[in-house]
Order: C-alpha cells, then sequence, then structure tokens
C-alpha cells in the first residue's frame, strides 16, 4: 500500500509541468498598418539641395514582409522641384520591441520641374519619368500607436535630360506614424 501511494505521488509529481496549460490565441493580427508623414532633404543632380514633405503608408502581411507606397514634394530654389508617387515591397530584418529596421525597392513616377535658364526658354519645364528606388531605414516606437522613422532612398530615374546616368537623386527623410492597433 505504501509502495502504491509513493509511486502514485512520484508520478504526480513527474507530471505537473505536462499538465500545466496555457491558452491559445483566439486571435491574432493579420496585417501590420501605419502612416504617416515626414521632412524630407535631398540632393538633386543638377547641383541642389531640395527640401519638402512627404507622406508614407506601409502595410506588413507578413513577419517580414509588406507593401510601402510614398508621396514626396521636394522644393529646390530656382522654381526646381521633385514629386514622386512610389509603391514597392518592404523587406523587415526583424522585430525588436522597439526597433523595427526594413529594405525596400520600389517602382513609381517622377516630375522633375525646373527654371527656364535650364529649359532654353522663357518659362520653365515640367517633365515626368518613371523610377526605380532602393532604401531603407528605421522605425522606432514611442508608444503602441506612434512611431518615428528615419529613411534613405536613392533613386534612378529613366531619363536622359544631358546627364550621363540620367537623373539619379538621393534623399534622406525623418517622419512620424500613427501605428494602427
Amino acid at each position: 500500500m505504501l509502495r502504491k501511494t509513493l509511486l502514485s505521488l512520484l508520478l504526480a509529481a513527474g507530471s505537473v509541468s505536462a499538465m500545466q496549460a496555457q491558452k491559445l490565441p483566439t486571435a491574432t493580427r493579420s496585417l501590420d498598418i501605419q502612416a504617416g508623414g515626414e521632412f524630407v532633404y535631398g540632393h538633386s543632380d543638377y547641383g541642389r539641395n531640395i527640401k519638402g514633405y512627404g507622406f508614407y503608408g506601409d502595410v506588413d502581411f507578413k513577419p517580414h514582409f509588406g507593401v510601402e507606397g510614398e508621396y514626396r514634394q521636394a522644393n529646390g530654389t530656382d522654381q526646381i522641384y521633385e514629386r514622386t508617387y512610389e509603391i514597392g515591397g518592404r523587406y523587415i530584418f526583424f522585430r525588436k520591441p522597439r526597433w523595427t529596421p526594413y529594405a525596400k525597392v520600389m517602382y513609381g513616377r517622377g516630375v522633375f520641374n525646373f527654371p527656364p535658364f535650364f529649359a532654353g526658354g522663357p518659362s520653365a519645364a515640367n517633365l515626368a519619368y518613371n523610377m526605380a528606388v532602393i532604401g531603407g531605414g528605421v522605425d522606432y516606437k514611442i508608444k503602441p500607436y506612434l512611431n518615428i522613422r528615419g529613411d534613405f532612398e536613392y533613386q534612378d530615374w529613366f531619363s536622359n535630360l544631358g546627364l550621363k546616368n540620367g537623373l539619379t537623386p538621393y534623399f534622406g527623410s525623418i517622419g512620424v506614424a500613427y501605428h494602427f492597433r
């Protein structure tokens, strides 16, 4: 009798960890969405620094993959500006409690406006081209619903414009986004 009781106690003690259970999540997030605005500073191929603003939105549908859309307006002196509309894929390297570094490859359309003395006439010229973009950055979570972002992108416009390599501006930006929970 003592042997059966002792054996029963040992079996019960050994199975305690196996008997503990956790609830399975009843719902999981299928999309991670944020939308924000940014201050943009860049360099035009015409030797001008340009600055402006932009808006962006991200939809991450897998732990490492998502889509980003972006609009930017950067103005310089002498009627120069570059306006871009971009969309493409985004790869998230990892997600730490606050840090989310990413890389992106995008495709879009860019509008380049330049002054009369570049155009060789009395009025400014306005040209539009398709473009490819590579870039990356990091999102930093301030609050569960608020992120700040540092971003860099290099653009390759499919243009000539009298330049050896076409139009290839690059931009850095700092932004703030609302993270939908």
